[in-house]
This record gives structure tokens, C-alpha cells and sequence, in this order.
């Protein structure tokens, strides 16, 4: 193992157990505090070009610390190529204690689902491609869930037609891992917050045909922006979803949040969704989004030449989520063994309130790709953790009032750590914020306790050889040395 190189595993794998996320090496319920991630948009997803949000370490590495500091756990990722290498920005969200949720979809031809007319995307090599994205990501442990759609399902034809192929694609993914990964990953689907579908959806993808039967959801999601400004639990409806969600077999959460009206935010949903009101019934949710693109949800302004600026809204959401008691949200202990709901039976009278709601529970037969369930994808995507041995950001990233956030890096966790508000304690308050992004000071009790600490929290190497040589003797000079491998 080499001096100061960091191969960590700083998040377990979580599980689904019932309705809740859970660490399996705590028995505590996991809350998603996530973020949407798809830097450029559409535009930033260009598999011929080479280049998709998970495919450039450096800006993967600048991303990372700023949501480090923030808070941030989780990261949604919406368009993405298997064919391209993603174990640096893997590895990277994963040392700083971030868990990704991945699309297997994208806007591209042939690479979704059409709605009104399911029957003609959902082909071969559709599959095979939605496969070899969970090829590319399944090795990862920070890899959280796929979604095998989002918002397909909404009002007018839609309701008529997709149901039946969105489960069936959640079929196939999940047999895919189970013959193919060496764990079990979640897989779900992400939903609009049509009020007159959403609970017909969730109990469409929800119930089961009875044991062993592969098409049952693991997780359901929804993209609400019912919340805006200076709303309430009532006001926002946000009692309504907790109401109907209740008693949910699957974990529940929000995929997307964050209303834009009025502006700027003011994010006052969060103490609602990390509260006793939600988190009973919740398991988090994700915020629209990181970067600040035409339709103006964004934390971050980035430029094409890398350099970033933080947004008003960057620093009123790190303020909410400072008021959030973490530590006791996420040390809830998960429910025993039978003492979660049970799915329901799948019956018509599950989605009976909207009549015109496809409830056909006979699925679409796999076209023709069973060989790819039980021999997997050629060639298969391998993905990997590896060494990052600079966690500090080269880019020039500024504050809101335009100083230049200086020693900006990401925080390495401990194994089997997830990032919270405080990991990074770097401060990036608006106007005449402080440098932002410092790992926390080394201990200063000994040359051998700051050697560790040094290489613990930064995973950075000596320049040359000389450099290492003046380390190992400062060490030995101050009684002895202990080297710390991640």
C-alpha cells in the first residue's frame, strides 16, 4: 500500500428493510439529504463526445467538497453512459460520504421509454443498455438505487399506457442484480406529484402477485414542488402526502423538491421533512438541483472554464439544514423483522379512483434478452473504488459577494461514515464568508499524531521523495511513527 494513498469504503452498502433505508451495520434508518445532479443540463450528457456528469474527476472533486459542506448525502444523477469510466468521481462522492441514485434512462433516442407508446422503446437493446448501466455502478458501494423511470406516468395517455412497461422494467432490472451484482440494490420509480395518479402509482408498483414475484418495487419516489415560500405542513399539502403514504410497504422520499416561487428560496420545507410530521412516514428527498441552469433552481453557478460561485440559495439551505438535529434523525433504529407493513395483493381496486389507470398486472414479456439476465452484458462495464491522492480543488470557486473561497478540498470520512452538516466544516457564508472547504485542523498533541491526521483527512502524498523522507524523520524525531492507511 502506498504512503498516504486513501481506498476507502467510507459508506456501507445500505438496505431496503420494509419501508425504511437502513445501515446494516448500525440497524439505523437512513434520510436521504440529497441534491440533483446533472451539471449542463441535457447538454451535459454527451456519450459520443465522451463525457457525462460522473466522468470528470476534477469537477466531480469541486462538486463534492461544496456539497460536503453543505450537507449533502446523496446525489441523483440523471443521464449517464456505461461506456465511460466513473471510479474517480465514485470514488470521490464515496470518501466524502455521499451515496449516488442513478437514471438508467436518458433523453436520447432509444434510451427511454416512450409513454404514450411503450411497446415500441421497450426493445432489446433498450435493455441493454439499461443493464449496462447498473453493470458500470453495481461495484459501487456508495451505488444507493436506480430508477427504472421518472415521470413517465402522468395525466392523459399515459395513465393508459406506460403502468404495465414501467413495471416491467423494474422486473428486469431487479433480476439483472440478482443474477449479476453481488449484492441486492434497490430499484424504483420516481413519480410527478400529479396528485389525481400519484397514489394510484405507488400502489400499482407497490403490491405483489404473490412470492417470488421480481416486479415489485423497492422504493417509490416523488418530484414535488408543493411547497413554496413561507408555506406550512397543511398549506403545502405536504399532511396530505404524509396521510396517503402512510402505512407504505417501501421506502418513500422525495426525489426532486424545492419550489422557485417566490425567489430567491427560503427552504423552510426542511425542518418539515426532517421532523417529527415526516419522518415517520418519509425518508427524505432530494433538492432541485446543484447547478444553476435556464430555469433557475440552482445552488452553484458554474463556467466553462470550471470556476464555480455560490448562489443566495446555496447558503439559505446550508442554514436550514444547521438547524436539524442529524445526528438524532439518522440513529433511529430500524423496525424489527415483521413489524413492517406487508405489500398488498395486486387487485384492480388498488387503482380503482382512476378508472382509466392501466392496471393490468400481467406484465410485457422480456423481449428476448434473457440471455443478458443470465450471462450479463457484453462487454461489461467494470467499476471500481480507487485511490484519489489530492482531495484539495484547484478551481477558482467564489462566495456569493464574488471573494475567493480559498483551501477548498473534500473531507475524507472514516469507513462506514456518511456525510452530514459539520463533516466539513469549512465556512461559506454569503457576504464576507470566510475560505471554505478546510479539512479540520490536525491534532497538535505530537509530530506523530499530526502525521496521522494529516494522512487520515487529506490522502495526499509528499511531493518527492524528499518530502517523504523530511516526514518520516519528523515522525521518528517526535517518538515514533504511525502510518494510516485508508
Amino acid at each position: 500500500m502506498a504512503l498516504g494513498a486513501t481506498l476507502v469504503a467510507a459508506v456501507p452498502p445500505l438496505e431496503v428493510r420494509g419501508n425504511r433505508f437502513v445501515n446494516p451495520k448500525t440497524g439505523d434508518q437512513f434520510q436521504v439529504v440529497g441534491v440533483a445532479y446533472q451539471p449542463g443540463g441535457s447538454a451535459g450528457y454527451n456519450p459520443v463526445l465522451g463525457f457525462d456528469p460522473l466522468s470528470n474527476g476534477t469537477n466531480c472533486k469541486r462538486d463534492a467538497a461544496l456539497m460536503q459542506i453543505l450537507g449533502v448525502n446523496t446525489i441523483r444523477v440523471y443521464n449517464l453512459s456505461p461506456d465511460l469510466n466513473h471510479d474517480e468521481c465514485a470514488s470521490i462522492f464515496n470518501a466524502a460520504g455521499m451515496y449516488m441514485m442513478l437514471d438508467v434512462n436518458s433523453p436520447l433516442v432509444g434510451e427511454s421509454l416512450k409513454a404514450d407508446e411503450p411497446w415500441t422503446t421497450y426493445t432489446p437493446a433498450y435493455l441493454n443498455r439499461s443493464f449496462a448501466i447498473v453493470e458500470a455502478f453495481k461495484s459501487y458501494p456508495n451505488t444507493l438505487a436506480f430508477f427504472s423511470g421518472n415521470e413517465v406516468i402522468s395525466e392523459a395517455t399515459t395513465v393508459k399506457t406506460a403502468p404495465p412497461y414501467v413495471r416491467a422494467v423494474t422486473r428486469d432490472l431487479k433480476e439483472y442484480i440478482a443474477k449479476n451484482a453481488d449484492r441486492p440494490i434497490p430499484v424504483g420509480y420516481s413519480a410527478a406529484d400529479v396528485r389525481d395518479v400519484l397514489f394510484e402509482s405507488w400502489n400499482y408498483f407497490r403490491c405483489t402477485n404473490g412470492a417470488g414475484d421480481t416486479s415489485v418495487a423497492d422504493i417509490f419516489a416523488l418530484n414535488s414542488y408543493s411547497w413554496c415560500g413561507a408555506s406550512s405542513f397543511q398549506t403545502s399539502g405536504y399532511d396530505k402526502l404524509v396521510a396517503g403514504f402512510t402505512g407504505s410497504n417501501v421506502p418513500i422520499f422525495y426525489s426532486e423538491f424545492g419550489c422557485n416561487q417566490p425567489a430567491p428560496r427560503i427552504f423552510t420545507e426542511i425542518p418539515a421533512i426532517y421532523g417529527p410530521d415526516m419522518t415517520g412516514v418519509f425518508s427524505g428527498g432530494i433538492v432541485y438541483e446543484y447547478v444553476q441552469e435556464a430555469n433557475s433552481y440552482g445552488l452553484v453557478s458554474l463556467n466553462k472554464d470550471g470556476s464555480a460561485q455560490l448562489l443566495p440559495d446555496y447558503n439559505t439551505l446550508k442554514a436550514q439544514y444547521a438547524k436539524v438535529d442529524f445526528t438524532k434523525v439518522q440513529s433511529v433504529k430500524a423496525a424489527g423483522a415483521g413489524q413492517t407493513p406487508a405489500a398488498p395483493r395486486c387487485e384492480a381496486k388498488l387503482v380503482a379512483t382512476r378508472p382509466d389507470f392501466n392496471g393490468n398486472f400481467t406484465l410485457p414479456t422480456l423481449p428476448e434478452t434473457r440471455a443478458l439476465i443470465d450471462n450479463g452484458v457484453r462487454p461489461r462495464p467494470v467499476g471500481r473504488i480507487v485511490s484519489i491522492a489530492d482531495y484539495s480543488v484547484k478551481a477558482t470557486v467564489k462566495n456569493v459577494d464574488g471573494s475567493v473561497i480559498s483551501n477548498l478540498a473534500v473531507v475524507p470520512l472514516a469507513a462506514d461514515a456518511s456525510n452530514k452538516p459539520g463533516t466539513n466544516t469549512g465556512s461559506t457564508a454569503g457576504a464576507g464568508g470566510n475560505p471554505a472547504g478546510s479539512a479540520p485542523a490536525a491534532p497538535t498533541e505530537s509530530k506523530n499524531a499530526a502525521a496521522a491526521v494529516f494522512y487520515r483527512h487529506t490522502g495526499q502524498s509528499p511531493a518527492d521523495l524528499a518530502g517523504l523522507i523530511f516526514l518520516i524523520v519528523g515522525c521518528v524525531a517526535g517518538g515514533g511513527m504511525t502510518l494510516i492507511f485508508g
